[in-house]
């Protein structure tokens, strides 16, 4: 058998055993598997706007209370979790997220002698205002709001309002100067 003929049946074998390699036949299962995550599923919920533009592995959670105007953007990795019952997230036109960044709508009690995940949530809502950045792992927590045109530096946790205009940075977030 000449050398050309031997190579193809090499090829043809690898390709017949990657087809019936039981990780490939299992595939559509993970698929459907798929559909159910936070990143998929809730998306249809949103309330959005025009051009919107969501990275393929955003995090929802309770997405039915999550609006999102014109032109947002959200990063890879961010999440957005509106609170169990009644807390919304609201996100003004042209607001951009970077990568990674975590907003919630709702803090758990922190009372002592009680687990903190058995303690009731407080929903707040979160409103972040047109027009604004966030940098990359940014935290926003409930019941905050961003005014138009706020940035949020990279690594910052946002316990408080911020103004409109206002660049803040820290941990927790301060007004480091305002935009001109």
């Amino acid at each position: 058998m000449a050398a050309a003929q031997k190579s193809l049946l090499v090829r043809i074998g690898r390709g017949l055993a990657s087809i019936l390699d039981p990780g490939v036949l299992i595939h559509p299962f993970r698929l459907m598997h798929y559909y159910g995550y936070s990143h998929v599923k809730p998306r249809r919920l949103i309330t959005m706007g025009k051009g919107v533009r969501l990275a393929p592995n955003v995090s929802f959670a309770n997405a039915e209370r999550i609006a999102l105007g014109d032109r947002v953007q959200i990063g890879a990795r961010c999440s957005l979790w509106a609170g169990k019952s009644t807390g919304w997230i609201k996100v003004g036109a042209g607001t951009t997220f970077g990568p990674d960044c975590f907003v919630t709508a709702a803090d758990y009690g922190l009372a002592a002698g009680t687990p903190v995940t058995d303690q009731p949530m407080t929903d707040r809502n979160i409103v972040i205002g047109a027009g604004c950045w966030i940098g990359a792992r940014a935290i926003l927590t409930a019941g905050i709001t961003l005014g138009d045109g706020a940035v949020v530096g990279a690594g910052s946790v946002v316990t408080r309002d911020v103004p409109a205009g206002a660049i803040v940075a820290g941990v927790p977030a301060k007004v480091i100067r305002m935009r001109t």
